[in-house]
């Protein structure tokens, strides 16, 4: 199916769902709820504010992040009646487990620890954690090694928590392929760390759709995101905007196929740009577009 085809359908799509609310669409034909990372609510205010608004532009969870005022966060879920969607650590970037100095790889560990529990507290069952990255001097082997050897660590507490690892694709030189993604989770061997497949980042290396085969199972969460296969213009000078879903180069209906054949049932949360959630209306435009991928 090329693009120009995905386009009619879901154009199709939007017609007839245009008309139920955005849950009812999507549940019609699979076990998907709906959720925002925080981080990408381009909304000003109070973690409250902020959940309010989601809340009515017809999001069913957020993803917060670690380390983030527990008792503020834990009010706004109360208040909207929200849910955790999992939580996404906080220091994994700065402080990755990869680094070559054991100071900055216990201070990435103490945050995926963080992480765990607040994940706990808020009653969500995943983390989403980067393992490490593979530049500025650190190698693959490297980043490999010194990430494993740190998230052996956290599985106690994991264990302890009842809250499982999920380990990201992203632009950071490493896993990049399936078939790296199993190696490296071979390689730990816990039931508590699967993967946080990010659907738009694994466009960028290779069908998104052919991820999902190989991990399977292994997939705890997935981040809703699309790509533009062609390099932004250099002209634009950075004011390209960012693409919404759905006009982008992902094949949504392979992808769809795809999960389903995998089984998989339960959170897929946004993480598009903030420009794309700056007020409820623009957030409500992405939940619909959700919805659309969710009823193909």
């Amino acid at each position: 199916m090329n693009r120009r085809s995905f386009l009619k359908i879901t154009a199709g799509v939007a017609a007839s769902a245009a008309f139920l609310p955005h849950a009812q669409a999507a549940a019609s034909k699979r076990n998907l709820r709906m959720a925002i990372m925080y981080s990408t609510i381009g909304i000003k205010g109070t973690v409250l504010e902020k959940f309010r608004a989601m809340k009515e532009a017809g999001f069913d969870g957020v993803e917060p992040m670690g380390g983030m005022n527990r008792d503020e966060v834990l009010a706004a879920f109360k208040a909207t009646g929200l849910q955790a969607a999992s939580v996404c650590c906080h220091t994994h970037w700065e402080k990755p487990l990869s680094a070559p100095d054991e100071a900055t790889r216990k201070i990435g560990l103490d945050g995926l620890l963080l992480s765990l529990r607040d994940a706990h507290a808020y009653g969500a069952t995943c983390v989403l954690f980067v393992p490490g990255v593979a530049r500025n001097g650190v190698t693959y082997q490297e980043c490999f090694e010194r990430s494993i050897a740190e998230i052996k660590k956290a599985i106690p507490v994991a264990k302890e928590t009842g809250v499982r690892i999920a380990l990201e694709n992203v632009g950071n030189n490493f896993i990049m392929s399936p078939e790296q993604a199993v190696e490296y989770l071979d390689a730990i061997n816990s039931e508590w760390v699967g993967f946080y497949f990010d659907i738009g980042n694994a466009g960028r290396v290779g069908p998104a759709e052919r991820w999902i085969q190989v991990l399977g199972k292994r997939i705890f969460r997935i981040h809703i995101k699309d790509f533009r296969a062609k390099p932004a213009d250099p002209a634009a000078k950075g004011k390209t905007p960012p693409v919404k879903l759905i006009e982008g180069d992902t094949n949504w209906p392979a992808v769809m196929k795809a999960l389903d054949n995998a089984g998989y049932t339960g959170w897929a949360t946004s993480e598009q740009p903030g420009t794309q959630a700056a007020d409820v209306e623009t957030a409500r435009d992405l939940a619909q577009r959700m919805d659309r991928i969710f009823a193909l």
